[in-house]
């Protein structure tokens, strides 16, 4: 065997990478990479279906049988191009091998057939790493603790958490005359503010000198720090500056993608929600959107009832926004009646997301709740979609994961915010502060 063959690793992929990114065979550079034949039986099971693992599971199968070219897929197959490695699939050889995961683990089940899969690849191809990729923590561990070297699938996975882009900075001692001509004429250089340090694009600055403060943000269209005034939307009043400049960065027309980020009670989606109502007149819907993650991970099928009363558990959260918005309102105002208006004439709709695929996306504003159980292939998938006169806004807690494959680094919103600060049609701003009750930051401080 030669160096460079010797160099090269063999990947070993469960089913939990596949669901998460389907083309992620395509992502290991020159190495080669094994399927056990179990992950194909448990795609098999998921093909049907409209959730996003479904849709992978298709793309997969789909892809595979394209880069097979009618060769037989127990011997290697070159992937596309000419710097990929080699794939196949790996036959079930449970109770083969010296070290039987059934047995070991006193249990027949798919892991444990892709863990002798890898297990007997270790075996046939002496000399070479072999490592099993999976988003399964459990699986990794019961991998390790068989001689074989495990790993996450870490493509779009943010490296350091602790200093994700927050979309805002506090600047202290400003030379007040700055400060004075904000308030002014609305604007001022940049330069005046942060010297020789490169402004990014949309991001938000509260300026203080001595008891003064003004908020600001860098408008990278003229290239100018200008100030950020407190509106309220829809009835909604900014109670803190990173409030403000979440309604700024909605309200903006230039901004076409917008995410929120922060723990519950701090206010996300009611300000999403209100921006988007308060520009009713230049959409002609207004989405609101979230994944629908059952609980135990369990389908909704096994809940009573039509799809629709299925459903309501899931969307209760945010028909709860929608209602608060409505109340700042009485009945007899002419605000009340146009959010029910809205709702009846499907103006404003609230929906899971498994429902918006191969809708198109013109004239939309697009409110995406819980984006941090997404991955950040979905992500891509739904932005991808966007046509002319389309925003997004992305809500979320990256904190509060609710699926199993994913964490606080590999999932979709931690990504979106990490890969696209500092573009011009992007802002970002996470809130800090819970604004729900004194009772709701006290869990949310101290449990």
């Amino acid at each position: 065997m030669s160096k460079t063959q010797k160099e090269k690793k063999i990947f070993v992929l469960d089913t939990s990478v596949i669901i998460y990114e389907h083309n992620s065979i395509l992502n290991f550079a020159e190495h080669d990479i094994g399927i056990p034949i179990t992950v194909l039986e448990e795609l098999d099971n998921f093909k049907k279906g409209n959730d996003t693992k479904n849709f992978e599971a298709r793309e997969f199968i789909r892809l595979i049988d394209k880069l097979a070219k009618g060769q037989m897929l127990h011997n290697w197959n070159p992937l596309n191009g000419k710097s990929k490695g080699n794939f196949k699939v790996i036959m079930d050889t449970s109770g083969t091998e010296r070290v039987d995961a059934n047995k070991v683990f006193n249990e027949d089940k798919a892991d444990h057939r892709i863990l002798n899969a890898a297990l007997s690849l270790q075996k046939e191809e002496k000399g070479r790493r072999v490592i099993l990729v999976s988003k399964d923590v459990n699986l990794r561990l019961k991998a390790m603790s068989l001689g074989l070297l495990a790993e996450d699938y870490t493509t779009g996975k943010v490296q350091n958490i602790s200093s994700l882009y927050t979309g805002r900075t506090v600047i202290e001692d400003v030379d007040a005359n700055m400060i004075n001509l904000l308030y002014d004429k609305g604007y001022c250089p940049p330069k005046e503010i942060l010297g020789k340090l490169e402004p990014e694009k949309n991001h938000f600055y509260i300026l203080k000198s001595g008891k003064k403060s003004v908020l600001a943000y860098y408008n990278p269209y003229n290239e100018m720090i200008e100030q950020v005034e407190k509106r309220s939307v829809y009835g909604i009043k900014p109670r803190n500056a990173e409030q403000t400049f979440a309604i700024h960065a909605v309200m903006k027309p230039e901004i076409k993608l917008v995410s929120i980020q922060g723990v519950a009670g701090t206010g996300k989606t009611l300000l999403a929600l209100a921006g988007a109502l308060e520009q009713k007149r230049e959409f002609k819907q207004i989405y609101l959107a979230r994944p629908i993650v059952p609980l135990s991970n369990k389908d909704i099928g096994y809940l009573p009832g039509d799809i629709k009363s299925k459903l309501n558990p899931y969307m209760e959260p945010l028909w709860d926004n929608l209602k608060y918005i409505q109340n700042q309102y009485s009945e007899t105002d002419k605000e009340y009646s146009k959010i029910t208006e809205m709702v009846n004439q499907e103006k404003l709709v609230i929906t899971p997301l498994a429902y918006i695929r191969g809708r198109s996306l013109s004239n939309i504003c697009f409110i995406v709740d819980e984006a941090q159980n997404l991955t950040p292939h979905e992500v891509k998938t739904i932005i991808t979609r966007a046509g002319e006169n389309t925003k997004f806004i992305f809500t979320g807690d990256i904190y509060q994961i609710d699926t199993p494959y994913l964490d606080s680094q590999s999932n979709g919103l931690s990504y979106l915010i990490d890969r696209l600060k500092n573009h011009e049609l992007y802002a970002h701003i996470t809130l800090e502060k819970g604004e729900r009750s004194e009772l709701a930051n006290l869990a949310n401080h101290l449990l």
